[in-house]
Protein backbone atom coordinates (compact mmCIF):
# COMPACT_ATOMS: atom_id res chain seq x y z
CA UNK A 1 0.00 0.00 0.00
CA UNK A 2 1.80 3.32 -0.95
CA UNK A 3 0.62 6.73 0.28
CA UNK A 4 -1.04 8.83 -2.09
CA UNK A 5 0.37 11.97 -0.59
CA UNK A 6 4.05 11.40 -0.33
CA UNK A 7 4.45 7.98 -2.33
CA UNK A 8 6.43 5.96 0.94
CA UNK A 9 5.35 2.62 1.22
CA UNK A 10 2.80 1.10 4.14
CA UNK A 11 2.18 -2.18 5.71
CA UNK A 12 -1.36 -3.40 4.30
CA UNK A 13 -3.87 -2.70 6.09
CA UNK A 14 -3.04 0.73 7.92
CA UNK A 15 -4.55 3.64 7.88
CA UNK A 16 -2.76 6.28 8.25
CA UNK A 17 0.95 6.89 6.26
CA UNK A 18 4.06 6.20 8.68
CA UNK A 19 6.20 8.73 6.69
CA UNK A 20 3.73 11.68 6.63
CA UNK A 21 0.17 10.53 8.57
CA UNK A 22 -1.91 11.11 5.60
CA UNK A 23 -4.90 8.85 5.34
CA UNK A 24 -4.35 6.06 3.51
CA UNK A 25 -6.83 4.46 0.81
CA UNK A 26 -7.22 0.82 0.42
CA UNK A 27 -6.54 -0.65 -3.31
CA UNK A 28 -4.14 2.25 -4.43
CA UNK A 29 -1.34 1.05 -6.73
CA UNK A 30 2.13 1.69 -6.32
CA UNK A 31 2.67 5.20 -8.32
CA UNK A 32 4.62 5.35 -11.43
CA UNK A 33 7.96 6.34 -11.70
CA UNK A 34 7.01 9.47 -14.23
CA UNK A 35 3.45 10.12 -12.60
CA UNK A 36 3.18 12.71 -10.04
CA UNK A 37 1.71 12.17 -6.77
CA UNK A 38 -1.49 12.75 -5.80
CA UNK A 39 -3.40 14.46 -3.08
CA UNK A 40 -5.30 12.46 -0.91
CA UNK A 41 -9.33 13.00 -1.09
CA UNK A 42 -9.74 13.24 2.61
CA UNK A 43 -7.53 14.67 5.41
CA UNK A 44 -7.43 12.45 8.20
CA UNK A 45 -9.58 14.67 10.99
CA UNK A 46 -7.56 14.93 14.20
CA UNK A 47 -9.45 15.60 17.80
CA UNK A 48 -8.76 19.25 18.59
CA UNK A 49 -7.62 20.58 22.01
CA UNK A 50 -11.32 21.36 23.64
CA UNK A 51 -12.27 17.96 22.40
CA UNK A 52 -9.32 16.23 24.28
CA UNK A 53 -9.42 18.42 27.32
CA UNK A 54 -13.56 17.60 27.88
CA UNK A 55 -12.56 14.00 27.04
CA UNK A 56 -9.78 14.37 29.46
CA UNK A 57 -12.82 16.67 32.10
CA UNK A 58 -15.31 13.42 31.87
CA UNK A 59 -12.18 10.59 32.68
CA UNK A 60 -11.01 13.18 35.63
CA UNK A 61 -14.91 12.33 37.41
CA UNK A 62 -14.75 9.20 37.00
CA UNK A 63 -11.20 8.22 38.41
CA UNK A 64 -12.05 10.94 41.07
CA UNK A 65 -15.48 8.24 41.65
CA UNK A 66 -13.06 5.57 41.43
CA UNK A 67 -10.77 7.13 44.01
CA UNK A 68 -13.15 7.88 46.64
CA UNK A 69 -14.34 4.86 46.99
CA UNK A 70 -11.42 3.46 47.71
CA UNK A 71 -10.90 6.19 49.92
CA UNK A 72 -13.50 5.34 52.12
CA UNK A 73 -13.07 1.85 51.83
CA UNK A 74 -9.07 2.12 52.44
CA UNK A 75 -9.68 4.58 54.98
CA UNK A 76 -11.85 2.86 56.99
CA UNK A 77 -9.61 -0.46 57.03
CA UNK A 78 -6.10 0.80 57.10
CA UNK A 79 -7.29 4.11 60.00
CA UNK A 80 -7.03 0.68 61.69
CA UNK A 81 -3.82 -0.44 60.75
CA UNK A 82 -1.66 2.57 60.21
CA UNK A 83 -1.10 5.65 58.20
CA UNK A 84 -4.27 5.29 55.99
CA UNK A 85 -2.87 8.01 53.38
CA UNK A 86 -0.02 6.31 52.73
CA UNK A 87 -2.59 3.46 52.47
CA UNK A 88 -4.91 5.17 50.02
CA UNK A 89 -2.29 7.00 48.18
CA UNK A 90 -0.58 3.03 47.53
CA UNK A 91 -4.21 1.95 46.29
CA UNK A 92 -5.05 4.92 44.05
CA UNK A 93 -1.74 5.60 42.23
CA UNK A 94 -1.87 2.49 39.85
CA UNK A 95 -5.50 3.75 39.55
CA UNK A 96 -4.64 6.40 36.85
CA UNK A 97 -2.17 4.66 34.83
CA UNK A 98 -4.25 1.28 34.75
CA UNK A 99 -7.42 2.78 33.82
CA UNK A 100 -5.70 5.11 30.77
CA UNK A 101 -3.27 2.09 29.44
CA UNK A 102 -5.94 -0.47 29.35
CA UNK A 103 -8.37 1.36 27.50
CA UNK A 104 -6.52 3.20 25.29
CA UNK A 105 -4.99 -0.36 24.07
CA UNK A 106 -7.95 -1.91 24.21
CA UNK A 107 -10.14 -2.52 20.98
CA UNK A 108 -12.38 0.55 22.03
CA UNK A 109 -9.09 2.52 21.63
CA UNK A 110 -9.99 5.34 24.10
CA UNK A 111 -10.94 5.75 27.52
CA UNK A 112 -14.95 6.70 28.41
CA UNK A 113 -14.10 10.24 28.01
CA UNK A 114 -13.11 9.67 24.01
CA UNK A 115 -15.25 7.39 23.72
CA UNK A 116 -18.19 9.48 24.40
CA UNK A 117 -16.63 12.05 22.18
CA UNK A 118 -16.22 9.76 19.37
CA UNK A 119 -12.61 10.26 19.65
CA UNK A 120 -9.94 6.64 19.38
CA UNK A 121 -6.25 6.82 20.23
CA UNK A 122 -4.02 5.31 16.93
CA UNK A 123 -0.38 4.70 16.30
CA UNK A 124 0.98 6.42 12.95
CA UNK A 125 -0.52 3.97 11.07
CA UNK A 126 -3.75 3.97 12.38
CA UNK A 127 -3.45 0.69 14.16
CA UNK A 128 -4.91 0.02 17.44
CA UNK A 129 -1.36 0.57 19.74
CA UNK A 130 -0.08 -1.37 22.17
CA UNK A 131 -0.34 -1.64 26.30
CA UNK A 132 3.20 -0.46 26.82
CA UNK A 133 2.92 1.99 24.28
CA UNK A 134 -0.05 3.19 25.70
CA UNK A 135 1.85 3.15 29.04
CA UNK A 136 4.92 5.36 27.33
CA UNK A 137 2.07 7.72 26.59
CA UNK A 138 0.51 7.86 29.91
CA UNK A 139 3.99 8.69 31.78
CA UNK A 140 4.89 10.65 29.08
CA UNK A 141 2.10 13.26 30.17
CA UNK A 142 4.02 14.05 32.91
CA UNK A 143 6.92 15.49 30.59
CA UNK A 144 3.81 17.23 28.94
CA UNK A 145 2.31 18.94 32.37
CA UNK A 146 6.00 19.87 34.03
CA UNK A 147 7.04 22.36 31.38
CA UNK A 148 4.53 24.35 32.36
CA UNK A 149 1.43 22.40 30.30
CA UNK A 150 3.04 23.44 26.76
CA UNK A 151 2.94 19.41 25.82
CA UNK A 152 -0.36 19.83 26.57
CA UNK A 153 -1.29 23.09 24.62
CA UNK A 154 0.81 21.85 21.65
CA UNK A 155 -2.38 19.95 20.97
CA UNK A 156 -3.55 23.21 19.50
CA UNK A 157 -0.85 24.20 17.04
CA UNK A 158 0.93 21.43 15.73
CA UNK A 159 -0.96 20.22 12.66
CA UNK A 160 -1.98 16.65 13.61
CA UNK A 161 -2.87 18.09 16.94
CA UNK A 162 -0.45 16.13 18.78
CA UNK A 163 0.55 16.71 22.06
CA UNK A 164 4.33 16.52 23.17
CA UNK A 165 3.17 12.84 24.66
CA UNK A 166 1.72 11.83 21.46
CA UNK A 167 5.16 12.80 19.65
CA UNK A 168 6.95 10.65 22.29
CA UNK A 169 5.04 7.62 21.52
CA UNK A 170 4.16 7.78 18.30
CA UNK A 171 0.15 8.32 18.65
CA UNK A 172 -2.45 10.10 17.02
CA UNK A 173 -5.71 11.18 18.52
CA UNK A 174 -8.68 11.24 15.84
CA UNK A 175 -12.27 11.12 15.22
CA UNK A 176 -13.80 7.66 15.40
CA UNK A 177 -14.82 6.57 11.76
Amino acid sequence: MFCTKCGAENPEGARFCAKCGAPLQAGVPAPAAAAPLVAPIAAAEYAGFWRRLLAYIIDGFILGAAGWVLFVIAGSVFLVFGPAAVAIYVLTWPLGWLYFALMESSKYQGTLGKMALGIIVTDMEGRRISFGRATGRYFAKIISAIIIYIGFLMIAFTERKQGLHDMIADCLVVMKN
